[in-house]
């Protein structure tokens, strides 16, 4: 599937704040909130950063010195080393070292893939993009604790060719993390969505890195923002495990 580009257009954390106040606890904006999850899971020190990990047979490095970037992951197909690389120059691809010409139309599915691996890997960080649009909706309760529920849509200028999935996250009343999160994403036979469940938090040089379970609803019928109840009622399928190895950070002083 595809996941947006825009959250490494512009790793700025400055944003414009949200007006409407809600009339829940301390009377928090949507972005103040967002602000205090980012602060707990590590802040600006991911503004300055070398993050590497594995997943699923790949290495993911990313490489971000307030607003400059390069998101790169590494593989092997067919006998061939594959080295993909996003930054703010744009995509290139090298095989073996070598540069290699890709046709127009997969660049934004190779760019897209990199990124939504490196996107999940560091949230709540990049979600005060300028083309992020963030709404504080209510609160949940899940598993006996309290959760402020807000929703995340895209703007089409600069919002990348996913601009339309839209996103929900739990953030934890009284620690201020993002526990939950769902996603809604176009796919050939409709839209999709999925729900993720965090799990084996650890902190490495001050931020916060977290793993998931994923799970998917056959009820193609249900909000969004219903998920995280047929989540409580064990009415979704664990469809797989989003889970980060051999992570390691660096502080760029």
């Amino acid at each position: 599937m595809k996941y947006i580009l825009v959250l490494v257009v512009s790793l700025s954390l400055v944003a414009c704040k949200e007006n409407t106040k809600s009339s829940n606890v301390e009377d928090l904006t949507a972005n103040e909130i967002v602000d205090k999850s980012i602060e707990v899971s590590g802040g600006s020190k991911f503004d300055k950063s070398i993050i590497s990990f594995d997943f699923r047979d790949m290495f993911y490095s990313a490489k971000r010195n307030n607003g400059k970037f390069q998101l790169k992951r590494k593989f092997t197909k067919d006998n061939d080393t594959i080295v993909d690389i996003l930054s703010n120059n744009g995509f290139e691809r090298l095989v073996n070292e070598n540069i290699t010409a890709v046709e127009d139309s997969m660049v934004p599915r190779y760019s897209a893939s990199v990124n939504s691996v490196h996107y999940f890997s560091v949230l709540p960080y990049g979600l005060n993009d300028k083309a992020v649009n963030k709404s504080l909706f209510g609160e949940d309760t899940i598993n006996g604790k309290r959760y402020y529920k807000i929703k995340v849509t895209f703007s089409e200028d600069g919002g990348g060719e996913d601009f339309d999935d839209v996103f929900v996250y739990w953030v934890n009343q009284k620690t201020f993390k993002v526990d939950y999160l769902a996603y809604s994403y176009k796919e050939d036979s409709g839209i999709g969505m999925r729900f993720r469940e965090a799990y084996n938090e650890r902190f490495i040089d001050d931020l916060r890195f977290v793993d998931y379970n994923n799970f998917k609803s056959e009820n193609k019928s249900i909000r969004l923002e219903d998920l995280v109840k047929a989540f409580e009622q064990n009415q979704l399928e664990l469809l797989s495990k989003i889970e980060l190895e051999n992570v390691k950070v660096k502080i760029i002083q």
